[in-house]
């Protein structure tokens, strides 16, 4: 609980635009301590939007060990100024993956 209340804050700080209007959503995986009735009760509570995600799906996890990984090296340290400046540097990111790493 702790760990989305500072979660919540963050995002109060750092996207206040998108905060004010419950504009951004939560994506986690469904852990049993994610299912946990406490979270979605907080989550709930606050109001917060979760995507829904495939439970032990073989097609998302890849993403987690390697096309995550892979675009995060390319964004790190990087800022972008809205929603559509984020998608178009990840669109781009994505783009300059060689296909053979794939």
């Amino acid at each position: 609980m702790e760990v989305l209340e500072r979660l919540h804050e963050k995002v109060r700080w750092k996207r206040p635009e998108l905060f004010a209007i419950n504009s951004w959503i939560l994506h986690h995986d469904n852990v049993h301590a994610h299912m946990a009735l406490s979270v979605r009760e907080f989550l709930a509570t606050k109001e917060i939007t979760v995507l829904e995600h495939a439970i032990y799906s073989p097609d998302l996890a890849p993403n987690d060990f390697f096309l995550f990984l892979k675009i995060k090296e390319i964004l790190e340290g990087r800022h972008f100024d809205d929603i559509d400046d984020i998608r178009s540097n990840t669109t781009a990111a994505l783009k300059a993956i060689p296909q053979n790493q794939f």
